[in-house]
């Protein structure tokens, strides 16, 4: 049944959202939908152009479904990608077709967002969204009865008002600074810079990641958007990387120069266009994502994944999930912070268990001076996973966002990947006692572990400042532990 709904008090529209990215224009076509007027506000005229890695995962997929885009041209003609290879300091570890999924597609597209996003801004229209393009929000004043959105485009300084205002405008969000009274805190930020090449790509279906001593924590990629042309880039913790020291865009030209995996799989392909970045709040749990008639939703919330930066499938399902919450208190003018707190528990409740395992790796990674100790543990994991396809399903799957957290702390993954690491340290201690010489990676293991307590005792106020982080968030992930736990005693009871 569709609601036609209408305020007490005059107002422009029902949801006024600003930002027509894939968060901000998906949520305008949910919410349209459901009968409600809805304005969408960018700064930008589309189609426009937008930093990004322009691969849409299959939980993606599923919500550009939902939206009856699947069988656009753009969509049908996008570059599908099967597979993926882990690289690790020009090392091939692992090369495998993506996990099989229950209810999800076997691949990705990878889909320039100049093309993407456009194609979903078009749908919104279609469904009678009021598009204001080239108009840039200056701020906003929420009281008991709506918002008044101020904005400054071609015809001056305007004003809106709304009833519901949705911040959308990525992880530089206005919206998202005013309602919680700062930016982004620094420990949550990532930064990204990406290229596109032009040259013959072999294997058009296969996206590599490339890991190395460089770029971790973080990595560089190759994802083609067909079969000559590819997105090229790479993206790290913003405190793990020093503006002072190497400025990103460099950092990608030496990777694609020093890199042996990533400078094969590019051959004779020559960049066009520029170096562009951009960046990313990740997912805190503690910072608001609701207000006085005021929600966040997408990169404007935070809504990240720290371990991957993967944004979009976010971004798409939060714009769902706040038409979804939100209709019935939009309908009552229930639109409090009270009323709002429905919105708020659906992402906790998403996001919260997967997001502090990422977090809790993320913190313990974040420490550069153990680099190979990092990287050598990550190789230990792809090579099992390259010859145990179960372990490899979770793994890459959880990394990919399309199986939960749960199953990477279960026991049965747990004890494989404890034994893995095991195995291998023991291999190396019992050569270095041996006297005998090493293997490449029993050294990098064995050179780690002297590494390691070479840092710790060597720089203690940094290491106590790790190590409360790394405790942080331990019990995090311990707590939402407990919390599924109980949850699922619950319903074994009811079952």
């Amino acid at each position: 049944m569709t609601l036609r709904i209408r305020a007490a008090t005059p107002t422009d529209a029902d949801v006024a959202i600003v930002g027509a990215g894939p968060a901000g224009a998906a949520a305008a076509c949910h919410f349209a939908r459901a009968g409600f007027r809805v304005t969408l506000i960018d700064q930008h005229c589309f189609p426009r152009d937008k930093a990004c890695g322009d691969f849409v995962g299959p939980s993606g997929l599923v919500e550009l479904d939902g939206l009856g885009l699947s069988s656009q041209p753009p969509f049908r003609n996008a570059n599908k990608i099967f597979h993926g290879a882990l690289y690790i300091n020009g090392d091939k570890v692992i090369g495998r077709p993506f996990p099989q999924m229950d209810g999800l597609r076997g691949y990705g597209l990878c889909i320039p967002r100049m093309l993407l996003d456009d194609l979903i801004v078009q749908a919104a229209v279609a469904c009678g969204v009021r598009l204001i393009e080239e108009a840039r929000v200056t701020g906003y004043e929420s009281d008991r009865t709506g918002v008044t959105m101020f904005h400054q485009g071609r015809r001056g300084r305007q004003s809106l008002r709304t009833r519901l205002l949705i911040g959308a405008d990525g992880s530089s969000s206005l919206i998202s600074r005013i309602l919680r009274g700062a930016p982004p805190p620094r420990r949550d930020r990532i930064v990204a810079v990406r290229a596109y090449f032009e040259g013959a790509f072999e294997s058009a279906d296969r996206a590599d990641l490339y890991f190395s001593s460089s770029s971790f924590p973080g990595y560089s990629w190759l994802f083609p958007t067909g079969t000559t042309s590819a997105n090229v880039g790479v993206g790290m913790l913003l405190e793990a990387w020093s503006p002072t020291k190497q400025q990103l865009g460099q950092l990608l030209t030496q990777l694609i120069e020093s890199d042996p995996a990533l400078s094969f799989r590019l051959g004779r392909a020559k960049m066009y266009g520029k170096i562009v970045g951009w960046p990313l709040a990740t997912f805190n749990p503690r910072l608001p994502i609701i207000g006085n008639r005021v929600v966040l939703i997408g990169d404007a919330a935070g809504l990240i994944n720290p371990l991957t930066g993967e944004g979009i499938q976010y971004a798409l399902r939060s714009a769902r999930w706040s038409a979804e919450a939100l209709r019935a208190p939009l309908s009552s003018d229930s639109l409090s912070p009270a009323g709002l707190r429905r919105y708020a528990r659906r992402v906790q409740a998403e996001m919260r268990y997967d997001m502090a395992l990422s977090r809790f790796i993320i913190d313990f990674v974040r420490n550069r001076a153990l680099n190979p100790l990092w990287l050598s543990v990550l190789e230990f994991i792809g090579k099992r996973a390259a010859s145990d396809l179960e372990y490899y399903d979770i793994a890459a799957g959880v990394f990919a966002g399309v199986a939960p957290a749960q199953e990477v702390v279960a026991l049965p993954f747990l004890s494989r990947t404890i034994q893995s690491a095991a195995m291998a340290g023991y291999a190396a201690a019992k050569d270095a006692l041996r006297g005998q010489r090493l293997g490449k990676s029993k050294a990098t293991f064995a050179t780690s572990v002297a590494s390691m307590f070479k840092h710790l005792f060597g720089h203690p106020v940094a290491t106590l400042n790790w190590g409360a982080h790394c405790a942080s968030g331990a019990l995090e992930l311990a707590t939402q532990i407990a919390i599924s736990a109980r949850q699922n005693s619950v319903k074994e009871k009811e079952a």
